[in-house]
């Protein structure tokens, strides 16, 4: 027990020495640098916050609008000709004026109620025949007004809602782009692992191989063994050497993407670590299919195609369109050479106008538009039906493939078994000079080969079972439903890193 103990010592810290300067990552660790430094993440969460930000912008330009004009100095000497008195006289002319306002669109009605006050000082002086008229003076006007469009649809209650379902959009997006992550940072992981998993069996290879020509070497020179064995086991070995020098560079390749695509400095030194082992689960499909044909995004942004475009059909349907623009305003302004008494003697400016855009002929062209628009609104219908049988078509072939999966691993283990100890076998053979270098090489790749295989069957399931979570949105290693919401909940939040 004791010599157990210290052997595994030994051993883990060789391990140690070995990858010290390399950075080990897990499943779970390489899931969160993704979630923090995926490049295409970050892409959807800057378009997330695009959005997000439009529609706050939008909203807030409900709100009242305050403005300020201020005009300090503004000075004009000029000659003009009056045409009532057909002469010539001099006009100088010198302000000051500032102009208050207020703007307040009407969300339910698409109208807006405006309060303008101007208020300023002026210095005129005209000469005529050398007669000079002067007039210093304050004044000010003060006018409210409300501005209203007639039989048309509400823009502005619809550029609401449409950024509303385009910030929907992005939403869920983001969350379809979480979820999908796991699946892409799990494959990328996975190839890693493999190319790992396939230099350290190459190597493995190499130390058999390396055994195997000392012993044909030992053979041939003890006169045991035809030289043409020797040279045989040494092709092998040379195809043996430039195996692991492939399997060398595959890995660092496989390194590379996976660094990339999950944000990580891709000069950094790591290596992976994870148990392939899997406990093959029971899947109700019915249970599936009716929890993602309820939960999945890609629906829901069917829908927001249907709605958007619908929109855009009352865009088109205002093409030509019989139009009426009321506008009402009382106003009262004033002046006085005392600021004072300005509005001593007050005028009254009340106006009412009423405007109508009658169509007349427009040759057919609103309703060939509206006919275009209405296509646009059935194919995103179909697009949201063609959604739907395509999430079932999914996650049908996802549990045939998991039966599939599952009966692939007990056959590759079986088949790993039978191919080790076959070679233990043909090895003794090869001792005892019953066997061929050729021979012999040929059932150690096929031992090689299906130790990868066997892997990658295993990866291969815990793979396909990932997909059918994201598929159903529901998690049956842990007979937990997924849901998206919590990306969305975190961002709003303000918990989720840039």
């Amino acid at each position: 027990m004791m010599k157990q103990k210290f052997f595994a010592l030994v051993i883990l810290s060789l391990l140690f020495i070995r990858v010290e300067a390399q950075s080990i990552i897990t499943l779970e660790q390489a899931l969160e640098i993704a979630s923090k430094g995926s490049p295409s993440l970050q892409t959807s969460l800057f378009n997330l916050e695009r959005t997000t930000e439009t529609l706050n912008a939008q909203r807030a330009a409900l709100k009242s609008q305050f403005s300020l004009n201020v005009n300090p100095m503004e000075y004009s000497n000029s000659r003009k000709f009056d045409t009532r008195l057909s002469q010539w006289f001099t006009n100088k002319n010198l302000a000051t004026s500032g102009t208050f306002r207020v703007d307040q669109p009407i969300l339910y009605t698409d109208g807006k109620i405006s309060l303008i006050n101007q208020f300023g000082w002026q210095s005129n002086s005209s000469e005529v025949l050398g007669v000079t008229n002067e007039n210093k003076t304050y004044f000010n006007n003060l006018n409210l007004s409300l501005t209203q469009p007639l039989f048309t649809y509400n823009r502005t209650k619809t550029q609401i809602k449409t950024l509303e379902l385009n910030n929907e959009n992005a939403m869920l997006s983001y969350a379809m782009q979480r979820l999908a992550l796991e699946k892409n940072v799990s494959q990328f992981f996975y190839n890693v692992y493999l190319a790992q998993m396939s230099l350290s069996i190459k190597q493995e290879e190499l130390a058999n191989t390396e055994k195997s020509n000392e012993i044909i070497k030992n053979k041939v020179e003890a006169g045991l063994a035809a030289k043409e064995q020797l040279y045989q086991s040494e092709v092998n070995l040379s195809t043996s050497q430039s195996s692991v020098e492939s399997a060398r560079v595959t890995l660092e390749n496989a390194k590379d993407m996976f660094k990339q695509y999950i944000g990580m400095d891709i000069f950094a030194e790591m290596t992976v670590m994870t148990d392939v082992a899997v406990t093959p689960i029971v899947v109700d499909g019915k249970k599936a299919l009716e929890h993602g044909l309820a939960s999945r995004m890609e629906l829901r942004q069917r829908q927001i195609s249907v709605e958007t475009s619908q929109f855009d059909l009352l865009a088109v349907q205002a093409t030509n369109e019989f139009r009426g623009d009321m506008v009402l305003s009382m106003g009262m302004s004033g002046d006085n050479p005392s600021v004072g008494n300005i509005f001593d003697k007050q005028t009254q400016s009340p106006r009412i106008s009423l405007g109508f855009n009658i169509p007349v002929f427009d040759w057919g062209e609103r309703k060939a538009r509206i006919r275009a628009q209405q296509a646009v609104i059935n194919s995103q219908k179909l697009n949201y039906s063609n959604q739907e049988t395509q999430i079932k078509l999914d996650i049908r072939q996802i549990i045939r493939n998991l039966s599939n999966l599952k009966n692939q691993i007990g056959i590759a283990l079986q088949t790993q078994k039978n191919s080790q100890l076959t070679y233990d076998i043909n090895l003794e053979r090869y001792k005892n000079g019953d066997l061929t270098s050729m021979d012999l090489n040929l059932y150690q790749v096929q031992l090689s080969n299906n130790k990868m295989a066997y892997a990658q069957s295993l990866i291969n399931y815990k793979i396909e079972l990932l997909n059918l979570k994201i598929q159903s949105l529901f998690d049956f290693t842990t007979n937990e439903a997924i849901v998206p919401d919590k990306f969305v909940k975190e961002y709003q939040s303000g918990t989720l890193s840039n």
